[in-house]
């Protein structure tokens, strides 16, 4: 065939293999550090602080030494220079606390004011009958039609019901590449705020005022509105358990104190302060000042990842994921399946092959029918064509007839599923070559689609179209093997299909030909054994799904039903971020874990600061536990009160960026952070406080 027809561009959205990050705020950026350090001190009020049952504690202490100090010093009683300087500490312990989890809170707050720039000011082209007024976005009600050009901010969540655009979401998802929004399909929602670059779309409205995408955006990045997790209760009851032992434990010290004095004929019993100095050391002051930081600190992580979740019990929940779902299609492989090869029938060439099948997919508006264009084009050199002169019909693909071609000076090109092109041969008399159904099933074992050509009643040959698994796949699922997690693809395609694509993607198990149905009952049969279940989704059947996983992450560019029934929205709708988001999960949880131990571990040389301190002049003998040679009980009572308030300081960055995480496995992260945090939170405090005592000798302050 000498003729030449024009091969149509092709134009495809780019699909990253891995998610884009934004870049996160400087921890301390000076606008965000005056921030928190103004509303770290508005917290000092008692009824802030009474929701964090330690720092509670830590603030009564401090307002009774404060008490006391006001009392001598009206009174005259001598010098109350150690008082002084133990109220402030104590004050101090507070005002870090306060600091910490205000500081988190700016970072979130300082994106909502950024997003709530997006609102001010909108005005929206409503369309009314076959008019468009102009009107404030703030008074556009689910339902109404408008239209947006270019140059234009799209007014408020919607569907694309007309026309295509390019559309700049980077507002919402941090990414600056434009992205094609257009009526029908996964591409039709669009969201308020973002603005349209080129073209003309008309968008029906989803949403009320207050209840878009980007208001609830607003309001959960905002720190101040997050709900603890019930990981965070359980774990601000221990804590508060703990405190009030050591609370009991610190009060009944006076009155041994004066037995001990008494039978010993020895010693001093313990001033008020000092008793305060005493507790506030001993209870887990250090997590109880980092824990509301670390939650929050987990909730803008996720949102780094452009990843907005409903709930912080969302974001900790991925740390507990026992089985993860994932769609085959744009999340194990590239999306769509392409052409990779031409296998011709016997008597026919490999480039006559090619040709008949770029022929007949040029009506194939279809991703694998342009990717068979693009074959023949790369592969043999076929381009454009010229039909002026000859009768050319084309036949668009269709799923009813499973097949496209062109029928061209008399003959019958088609192309399409091997069933349908072999019934179409059979029908006009024509024979199967011998082999050629063979080949068909070695493509469909192998992980492939076959599809047939056709010239009249003469097979040509196969086309071989393969699912592209994404790069890195297959080590990622080994990460999530090494973390406990068992992953399942999930799939329309046949089983042999199927079976070849998980075994090249290395997933552990694989659900083929799967309907809403299907999914649903997999989770729930998942979730009865036990195991906690996340799963990825954009279409309204995957509703379902993604309302009874505990981890369900919507695309953004889904459907509303989708995301409605997530728990969690992909602001770049890159499916294979709920790998990203898992791992987001687990440093919450280990954070949390890490500074615990770390917090629990770091009292223990406390223990030897004080106790000497308070009582070695009643037992001498305790004066062996003085490890750190501190030179009076005053130094060594301040000093260890000090180095409790400025851990906690020393802790923020960690609390805010996380504890780096690693894909291993349960045992291995408990057995590095015993290492780490449990061994160096009793290490560290040594040298610290002993530092701290030298340094308040020098300065003549104790």
């Amino acid at each position: 065939m000498a003729t030449h027809l024009p091969i149509p561009a092709i134009v495809t959205e780019p699909e990253p293999e891995t998610p884009t990050v934004k870049a996160p705020q400087k921890l301390f950026n000076l606008r965000l550090l005056r921030s928190a350090a103004r509303i770290a001190v508005l917290r000092l009020d008692p009824r802030a602080v009474v929701k964090n049952p330690v720092m509670f504690v830590v603030e009564v202490g401090a307002a009774l030494t404060t008490g006391l100090l006001l009392h001598d010093y009206i009174q005259g009683l001598g010098s109350y220079g150690f008082s002084a300087q133990i109220t402030l500490w104590l004050w101090f312990t507070v005002l870090f606390a306060n600091f910490a989890e205000a500081l988190a809170e700016a970072r979130g707050k300082a994106q909502a004011d950024a997003l709530r720039k997006t609102k001010s000011n909108t005005l929206a082209k409503r369309l009314t009958g076959a008019a468009v007024e102009l009107v404030a976005a703030s008074t556009l009600r689910a339902g109404d039609f408008v239209t947006c050009e270019a140059g234009d901010l799209i007014p408020g969540d919607g569907e694309v019901v007309e026309g295509i655009a390019t559309v700049d979401e980077s507002v919402i998802t941090g990414e600056s590449a434009p992205v094609i929004r257009e009526s029908g399909g996964d591409r039709s929602a669009v969201t308020g705020g973002t603005k349209v670059l080129s073209d003309e779309i008309r968008v029906r409205i989803t949403a009320n005022p207050g209840e878009t995408f980007l208001d609830r955006m607003i309001a959960l990045v905002e720190g101040a509105h997050r709900q603890k997790t019930p990981n965070e209760i359980a774990l601000n009851i221990l804590i508060a358990g703990l405190t009030l032992i050591f609370l009991l434990a610190t009060a009944t010290l006076q009155p041994f104190a004066a037995f001990s004095i008494t039978l010993m004929g020895a010693g001093a019993p313990p001033a008020v302060n000092v008793l305060v100095a005493l507790l506030v050391c001993l209870i887990p002051t250090t997590i109880g000042g980092l824990l509301p930081a670390i939650g929050i600190a987990g909730m803008d992580r996720v949102m780094q990842h452009n990843v907005l979740a409903m709930s912080g019990k969302a974001v900790e929940a991925c740390g507990d994921i026992n089985t993860l779902l994932l769609d085959k299609t744009g999340t194990i492989t590239l999306g769509n399946r392409e052409a990779v090869e031409f296998l011709p029938a016997p008597g026919v060439t490999a480039a006559a092959l090619a040709d008949a099948a770029q022929l007949a997919s040029l009506a194939d508006e279809t991703p694998e029918g342009r990717s068979v264009v693009v074959l023949a084009k790369t592969k043999y050199q076929l381009r454009g064509r010229e039909v002026a002169s000859h009768e050319a019909r084309f036949v668009p693909f269709s799923a009813y007839t499973r097949m496209s071609g062109v029928d061209l000076d008399g003959d019958r090109i088609r192309k399409g599923s091997t069933e349908a092109i072999l019934a179409l041969v059979r029908q006009q008399g024509g024979s199967v070559p011998p082999g050629f159904i063979e080949m068909s099933e070695g493509i469909a074992r192998s992980g492939g689609t076959p599809l047939a050509v056709a010239e009249n009643a003469t097979l040509l040959g196969l086309i071989h179209l393969k699912d592209v698994v994404k790069g890195g796949m297959k080590e990622r699922m080994g990460q999530l093997r090494a973390m406990g997690i068992r992953s399942v693809m999930i799939t329309g395609d046949n089983p042999l299909t199927a079976a070849a694509i998980a075994e090249e993607a290395g997933v552990d198990d694989f659900l083929a030909q799967a309907t809403p149905e299907d999914k649903l009952a997999y989770i729930r049969k998942e979730q009865q054994g036990g195991r906690l279940v996340a799963m990825t989704g954009d279409g309204t059947n995957d509703a379902p799904a993604l309302a009874q996983a505990d981890v369900g992450l919507a695309m953004n560019s889904g459907t509303m039903a989708a995301k409605e029934a997530g728990n969690m929205v992909d602001l770049d709708s890159n499916p294979t971020k709920l790998i990203e988001v898992v791992a987001i999960g687990k440093q919450l949880l280990i954070t949390r874990g890490a500074l615990t131990t770390f917090s629990i571990a770091n009292d223990l040389a406390k223990y030897f600061a004080i106790i000497p301190a308070l009582f070695a002049s009643t037992y001498p003998a305790l004066e062996g536990l003085n490890l750190m040679h501190l030179r009076t009980p005053q130094s060594a009572v301040l000093s260890a009160v000090i180095f409790n308030a400025l851990i906690i300081m020393a802790l923020v960055p960690l609390a805010l960026r996380g504890v780096r995480y690693r894909p291993w496995s349960a045992a291995a992260l408990l057995r590095r952070n015993l290492l780490v945090y449990g061994l160096g939170g009793i290490l560290a405090p040594f040298p610290g406080i002993w530092a701290i005592d030298q340094l308040l000798r020098v300065l003549h302050l104790a």
